[in-house]
């Protein structure tokens, strides 16, 4: 006989019970992985927005470097 085999049969009010907890326990995993999928979409969103408006800074620049360097020296805007 297996060392983790049950001695006796058990009932079925106690495989219910164990079921029941199996179901509690992973209807917690959900809910905390849900959580923490909310939390770092939002940390993710508000990263992305930092980067775009970076690039977005970087083109400004690119284009302002752009029209200095298409301009012949000594040249005023």
């Amino acid at each position: 006989m297996p060392d983790n085999a049950d001695p006796k049969p058990r009932t079925i009010d106690e495989r219910l019970d164990g079921l029941t907890e199996r179901h509690e326990a992973l209807t917690q995993t959900v809910e905390l992985t849900a959580a923490m999928q909310r939390d770092n979409e939002g940390r993710w969103h508000k990263r992305f927005t930092e980067i775009a408006e970076s690039i977005r800074g970087l083109a400004r620049i690119a284009e302002i470097h752009k029209h200095c360097l298409s301009r012949p020296e000594g040249e005023q805007q």
